[in-house]
C-alpha cells in the first residue's frame, strides 16, 4: 500500500468517525436526554394525547434511530464517492 492510499484510508476513517460521533450523539440526546433526564419537562406537552416524554422515551427514540439509519447510509454513500470506494 503507498504512502497515498494509507493518508487517504485515514482520512476516509477520521471522517467516518466523526458521523458516526456526531448521529450517536444526536441519538444519545433523544433518547437518554429527552426520554428519561427531560421527561417529566416534555410531560407538559403533548402529542396525539400522549406526553411528549412518554413519547420521546417509547417512539422519539426508535422513530429517530431508523432515520439516522437512512442518514448515516446517505452521508456514507457520499463519503465513498468522494475517496472511490463506492460498491457498484
Amino acid at each position: 500500500m503507498s504512502i497515498h492510499a494509507t493518508k487517504e484510508l485515514k482520512a476516509y476513517w477520521k471522517e467516518n468517525l466523526v458521523i458516526i460521533s456526531v448521529l450517536l450523539t444526536i441519538w444519545f440526546v433523544v433518547s437518554y436526554v429527552c426520554g428519561i433526564l427531560l421527561a417529566n419537562q416534555l410531560d407538559a406537552y403533548r402529542i396525539g394525547g400522549f406526553p411528549l416524554g412518554f413519547w420521546f422515551a417509547n417512539q422519539g427514540s426508535l422513530v429517530t434511530f431508523v432515520v439516522l439509519i437512512w442518514v448515516y447510509v446517505g452521508l456514507m454513500d457520499r463519503l465513498d464517492i468522494k475517496y472511490g470506494v463506492q460498491q457498484d
